[in-house]
């Protein structure tokens, strides 16, 4: 009576063929991730003037609000007097053309005009969510396309 073998034959056939398409892929992959790390920020940016069509919205820790230099408009409880600047400053805009380099184009843009209505939001880090929220849909009330929140001298 004949014994049954495995023919292991077609099985290092393959094995071999595997053997040959790692060696060839092997170099291919990637043998380490390039990441560019931005350098410290220079003295020199303090002294550099924002563009003129900047707006931020500046939000203390108090809660009150601030539109690029000017106080008094409100606070993240009471932000009519923010609605009603942000609202004037966008008509004024309009009057004279100031066209969006930017987000004129964009597809999503929620208004017909192509002004220049980017709002950036700044609060401290230690603002409770709920306030900077509050900031970010008065200003969408008020007709700012795109919203941002700026990161950077949150110090300040």
């Amino acid at each position: 009576m004949n014994k049954p073998a495995i023919n292991v034959t077609p099985l290092i056939d393959v094995l071999l063929v595997l053997l040959i398409i790692f060696m060839v892929v092997a170099p291919l992959k990637p043998s380490s991730l390039k990441a560019r790390i931005p350098a410290e920020p220079s003295s020199i940016t303090d002294i550099v003037d924002p563009h003129p069509d900047t707006l931020i919205v500046t939000v203390a820790q108090d809660g009150s609000l601030r539109l690029n230099k000017e106080k008094e408009v409100g606070t993240t409880a009471d932000a009519i007097k923010l609605i009603e600047r942000l609202q004037a400053v966008f008509a004024a805009r309009i009057a004279h053309g100031n066209v969006s380099a930017t987000f004129a184009d964009d597809p999503q843009r929620p208004m017909s005009d192509r002004i220049e209505r980017t709002v950036f939001i700044k609060a401290p880090r230690s603002l409770d969510y709920g306030s900077v929220a509050r900031v970010v849909d008065v200003a969408k009330q008020a007709g700012a396309f795109p919203i941002s929140l700026q990161i950077d001298n949150l110090d300040n």
